[in-house]
């Protein structure tokens, strides 16, 4: 098997590792920065975090783009920002893209992007979860580690 499909079937079970975990719509405390609202990670190591911004664009194919900000620090695997979004049922989730993430202890700003596939998204709410998940070799088989998680309401616009 070559790498990318070995990446991609680790990620693909990382992912639904972290969807199956997760709680489906956790509530956390907002900060007001700007114009915008971030999400405060629900789950975080010390130092750690990730934020949701609460405007997330649609394009007119369908292509959903999501940002926000990481903070990490204690890698020894490779680290990615990852992004899940509900908009009509919160129990049918849709990754949307993922990131690598450098963990050095600053913040970085993220950006993931994809389309969903038996779901026509509109503009409107969504629900989005986003995770900092390092896939740390252990033995064989690279195992997930989840630096953090937030939960974040967003505003899906055309654009």
């Amino acid at each position: 098997m070559s790498v990318r499909p070995a990446l991609a079937a680790v990620l693909g079970g990382a992912a639904l590792l972290t969807l199956a975990t997760a709680p489906a719509h956790a509530s956390s405390p907002a900060l007001a920065t700007g114009s915008a609202r971030i999400a405060v990670p629900v789950h975080a190591a010390p130092g750690e975090s990730v934020t949701v911004d609460t405007v997330g664009r649609l394009a007119a194919d369908g292509t959903v783009t999501l940002t926000g900000t990481y903070r990490c620090t204690g890698n020894t695997g490779p680290v990615f920002v990852t992004s899940a979004l509900s908009q009509r049922d919160p129990r049918v989730r849709h990754g949307i893209g993922g990131t690598v993430a450098r963990c050095d202890g600053t913040t970085h700003t993220w950006s993931n992007s994809g389309q969903v596939s038996g779901e026509t998204l509109t503009p409107g709410t969504a629900h989005v979860q986003a995770t900092v998940m390092e896939l740390r070799p252990v033995g064989l088989v690279p195992l997930p580690v989840f630096h953090a998680t937030a939960d974040q309401d967003v505003t899906l616009v055309q654009g």
